[in-house]
């Protein structure tokens, strides 16, 4: 059985706010990323192994300066600075939790299919996120009671970013409907026998099921979009790869749920590791 977490609702004034300061950010640090991309990349390993470039400290350093002058009485938590105690953080009723770069394997492979990530998380939900593709120019925003969005950006230095101007020229989420197959969207980097034993037992009643994979969060914005209708992930994420991607899909009605459980995949636990998770864009919430 599913059971929905109750979104909290913040005022519309507010879910604004936070899209702007996060799309300003994001933006900045887009170019931060690209101008890393377009030269030599040289990778560091942290300890558990994972890659580690200058474009992820340049993008969270701009990340965090842009979201302490727009938003200063709120804490960021960022994968680049993740050694916040839980003692400190457990106290923080809304705070932004940042992937400065996710998909480094990606960018590092230079696929074009790496994201930034930034969520305003309230009371463990994330109420509103921005997922940003660079080097696809496209971005993903979407909050509680305003609603998700996905805009294309040609030359982000000319964009009139005012909040005024947030959604001018993009388009409201999910996409309308197209006659397509029953489509899971996969990890291009992370796939397991889980998760094709899953994908397996889905086609039994899907038969010309379709798989799509991809990298970072642009797997999240894809069901949310609608243009896949499942994402199953039965491996380790942390809470920064998914909480921007999960406010998106929550804006669109979306269960980002716990596997196989069904129990809310909730933020700022005493562990930022995600248990197994499962997205459904079949049964949105109305």
């Amino acid at each position: 059985m599913v059971r929905s977490m109750t979104i909290p609702m913040i005022s519309e004034d507010e879910a604004t706010r936070c899209l702007y300061a996060a799309v300003a950010a994001a933006l900045a640090a887009g170019r931060e990323i690209m101008d890393v991309y377009q030269g030599r990349v040289d990778v560091q390993w942290k300890d558990d192994r994972s890659p580690l470039t200058e474009a992820d400290l340049r993008a969270h350093r701009v990340i965090k300066e842009v979201l302490e002058r727009e938003t200063p009485d709120t804490p960021v938590l960022s994968e680049e600075a993740a050694d916040i105690p839980y003692e400190e953080r457990r106290g923080w009723s809304s705070f932004w939790l940042v992937d400065p770069l996710d998909g480094t394997k990606e960018f590092i492979k230079r696929n074009d299919e790496f994201t930034v990530n930034i969520a305003y998380v309230v009371d463990a939900a994330p109420v509103a996120g921005v997922v940003y593709a660079p080097a696809l120019d496209r971005i993903w925003f979407g909050a509680a009671g305003v609603g998700a969005y996905r805009r294309e950006i040609q030359d982000q230095d000319r964009w009139p970013l005012t909040r005024e101007a947030l959604t001018d020229g993009a388009v409201r989420l999910p996409l309308p409907a197209s006659e397509r197959p029953y489509t899971v969207v996969a990890s291009r980097s992370h796939r397991n026998a889980e998760t094709d034993a899953f994908i397996k037992s889905l086609s039994a009643a899907q038969p010309k099921l379709a798989l799509i994979s991809a990298g970072s969060a642009i797997k999240l914005c894809l069901v949310a979009e609608g243009a896949a209708d499942v994402y199953p992930r039965f491996g380790p994420t942390m809470e920064w790869d998914t909480a921007a991607g999960h406010a998106v899909c929550a804006a669109c009605g979306i269960r980002v749920t716990q596997y196989p459980d069904g129990a809310p995949l909730r933020y700022n636990k005493e562990s930022l590791l995600n248990p197994w998770f499962l997205i459904d864009g079949g049964g949105r919430d109305e």
